[in-house]
């Protein structure tokens, strides 16, 4: 929220900034210090209640574990909705570059499928455009200037926190560049290098397209 006011300070549009924050129902979660941190940059976060915790323990897999898809699903539409009701006409999500990347791996591994989220789309339904602000900055990046203005962070307290497959990806990419520096730049790169694409349907396509001809 904080760096898109100061983009909007130096915009030349005319648009205004409010945070939504959806209280899940973890215990322990304090945002007091956060609260009063946005006050004193005159950003407005309103804090929206929800019963998603008691609705996942209840949808919870046999072993216990929550389901992360299903919490992806409520916080999208619950952050729709309080948005409609706020006025808002773009909802901007804080997803990162690393985040589009674990997004691909996890489709490609358990999905089989390559595709991640887009850095923009409307939802027709709810005639609603999503951004996403960040895709092209890194999570170090992010990590670093929280660090260095000083933000309050407000840690997670999921019971899944650091136990999805999510986490599991993003020990891969972490691992990914850690032997292969070049690999933080190159693979965002191949997200929209468009021109070098080449998958086995494509073929497929082309001879179907050459034997109907």
């Amino acid at each position: 929220m904080l760096a898109l006011e100061e983009y909007r300070k130096k915009s030349f549009k005319t648009f205004s900034i409010l945070g939504i924050h959806l209280e899940m129902g973890f215990e322990g979660m304090d945002f007091t210090e956060l609260d009063q941190y946005m006050e004193n940059h005159k950003i407005r976060l309103v804090h929206v209640a929800t019963k998603v915790y008691e609705t996942l323990k209840k949808e919870a897999k046999e072993d216990g574990s929550l389901k992360c898809s299903l919490c992806s699903k409520f916080k999208k539409a619950l952050v729709i909705r309080e948005a409609r009701k706020l006025g808002c006409t773009k909802v901007a999500f804080a997803h990162h570059a690393e985040d589009a990347l674990e997004t691909l791996l996890m489709n490609a591994i358990h999905g089989g499928k390559l595709s991640t989220f887009l850095p923009k789309m409307h939802m027709s339904q709810s005639d609603m455009t999503f951004i996403r602000p960040f895709v092209y900055v890194h999570e170090d990046e992010i990590r670093n200037e929280v660090k260095r203005l000083g933000i309050p962070f407000v840690p997670s307290t999921c019971p899944m926190d650091g136990h999805t497959q999510r986490q599991e990806s993003k020990r891969l990419v972490l691992e990914i560049y850690d032997r292969f520096p070049s690999a933080k730049k190159n693979l965002i790169n191949a997200l929209h290098n468009d021109e070098r694409m080449q998958f086995w349907v494509h073929e497929n396509k082309s001879e179907n397209l050459k034997q109907k001809g």
